[in-house]
């Protein structure tokens, strides 16, 4: 189902309508939400499960996560026109809005960020992956303290590998780093996780 066919939508029922809206993808539903704020709705509800996500794993509380994850929808639909896909996901242009919010939050509040990973299973190349040294409870727990003593964009470029959904290039979007520079700053992660739990006696 592409725009051409969304004039097609009108005179079938709500739950008609919201199933063929469902089957458009992102950049076709961004195109039609431009004129018709309604079709937003149907990219909030996609999108904002994991947005929520990753606002609460970077302040810690339901309350401001809620907050701001409507901040950051409110804003994107406000920047609607000014969007362009340019190679990368919208989901990767709301991040880079969430990463701006939070930046604002945590400089206006004077905290350390809180990120809590304790679900996460880190998604990255065998060589270059953590995770054998999580396979035991006691590992998992040193390596979620390990995660939680890095700086805030350490612990964010994590996340957002832990993720799945992004490529080093699409992070480096959100970060507003090169994919030279994500790469680069991700394997140095990876090694200081691997050098603090190995000093604390986990083998690799």
């Amino acid at each position: 189902l592409g725009l051409c066919n969304l004039k097609r939508v009108e005179g079938l029922s709500l739950s008609e309508q919201n199933q063929a809206l469902e089957q458009l993808d992102d950049h076709e539903l961004v195109e039609h939400s431009r004129t018709d704020s309604s079709v937003f709705g149907v990219l909030y509800e996609r999108h904002v499960s994991r947005i929520y996500n990753y606002v609460f794993h970077r302040v810690g509380n339901v309350h401001d996560a809620e907050d701001l994850t409507s901040r950051v929808f409110y804003s994107a639909y406000s920047h609607l026109a000014s969007y362009r896909e340019q190679g990368v996901p919208f989901t990767a242009w709301l991040y880079r809005i969430a990463h701006n919010l939070l930046a604002n939050w945590h400089r206006d509040r004077s905290r350390r960020p809180v990120i809590s990973l304790d679900d996460i299973i880190l998604s990255s190349p065998a060589h270059e992956h953590p995770e054998p040294m999580a396979e035991q409870h006691e590992s998992a727990r040193q390596l979620n303290a390990a995660i939680r003593n890095l700086d805030a964009e350490r612990r964010e470029l994590v996340f957002l590998k832990a993720t799945g959904e992004f490529s080093n290039a699409e992070i480096g979007k959100i970060l507003g780093k090169s994919e030279g520079a994500i790469k680069s700053l991700y394997h140095r992660t990876l090694l200081a996780l691997r050098k603090e739990l190995e000093n604390k006696g986990f083998e690799r």
